[in-house]
């Protein structure tokens, strides 16, 4: 096991040198920072140069990411061109983006996991039906209208959660979570009822069950155990992308988190803010497709990691 995270390890060398190099190439391709920064007028040509020396502006795209990635290896994710670093700024907001995607994740995988089975276990009934046809509906509806309803619905109507998450609070994150995660559990529900039905016509189950076991074993311990893989699987890909989704989210609710922060850096053309941010995303996407992994032997001892 140890040998397989030591590899594993390895290979996101790789990936996130080329994963953060596409991104730093996208967004210093996008257009010459200094346009905007000193309002409808150009900048002095003295503030010019100081700026272009600073960031490196006036060498070869290769080059600025080399200096870039020296400045990464000591964890410096650099300055924004408000002249704040950009670790800072994370890291007063990521608390708040990772309680956001936990808690949408926690949404997902207690709702989703909850109507997958029940309709796995029971297919063709009418439960099956209006799971089917709920989770179809939410897939349709882009997230930000969900969240407009959501607003309406539960927070000026029925007044049960608040509006917006300014504090970004716990009680104050449940509602943006529901909407951040609805996606995901329209796709958990329909990814867990189609695995517990396809093992529950599996050899090992019908061996389990002429053994005389009890249903609620079969279930809960054969059954349910194999058909948390490929949902486990959707999950870790999904912390990654929820991160990322939140700047919708976030801006909905007002939350002041990472996404927030990565939407005003692209309107401001702050390519250091926005490299250094989905540096960090593309690093925990990485890293939780590890766990993932590394969690597969736990359910499944015929998996192994050699």
């Amino acid at each position: 096991m140890g040998q397989y995270v030591i590899r594993r390890l390895l290979q996101i060398i790789p990936v996130a040198l080329g994963s953060t190099f596409l991104i730093f190439a996208m967004v210093f391709a996008i257009g010459d920072p200094l346009l905007g920064r000193c309002g409808d007028r150009p900048c002095p040509n003295a503030y010019a140069i100081a700026f272009t020396r600073e960031y490196h502006l006036d060498q070869p795209l290769v080059v600025q990411y080399g200096y870039y990635l020296g400045k990464l290896v000591q964890s410096d994710l650099g300055t924004s061109f408000a002249g704040n670093k950009v670790s800072e700024e994370l890291a007063a907001r990521f608390p708040t983006t990772v309680t956001l995607a936990l808690l949408a994740v926690a949404f997902e995988l207690v709702v989703g996991l909850l109507a997958g089975v029940l309709t796995g276990l029971r297919r063709g009934g009418f439960l099956d039906s209006l799971v089917l046809v709920s989770t179809l509906v939410v897939i349709s509806i882009p997230v930000f209208v969900i969240g407009v309803l959501a607003q309406l619905t539960f927070g000026v109507e029925l007044g049960w959660f608040p509006i917006t998450a300014t504090q970004g609070t716990l009680g104050q994150l449940i509602l943006p979570a529901m909407v951040l995660g609805s996606l995901s559990v329209a796709y958990v529900a329909r990814l867990a009822r189609a695995s517990v039905a396809e093992n529950l016509r599996s050899d090992y189950v019908r061996t389990a069950r002429a053994k005389g076991l009890s249903p609620g074993r079969v279930v809960g311990v054969h059954t349910l155990r194999n058909s948390l893989i490929p949902v486990l699987t959707f999950v870790g890909a999904d912390l990654g992308t929820l991160m990322g989704g939140a700047v919708v989210t976030e801006r909905i609710f007002n939350i002041d988190g990472v996404g927030g922060y990565i939407f005003r850096s692209i309107a401001q053309r702050d390519g250091a803010s926005v490299v250094g941010s989905v540096t960090i995303m593309v690093i925990i996407f990485l890293l939780a497709n590890l766990v993932v992994d590394v969690v597969y032997g736990a359910l499944d001892p015929r998996i192994a990691h050699d």
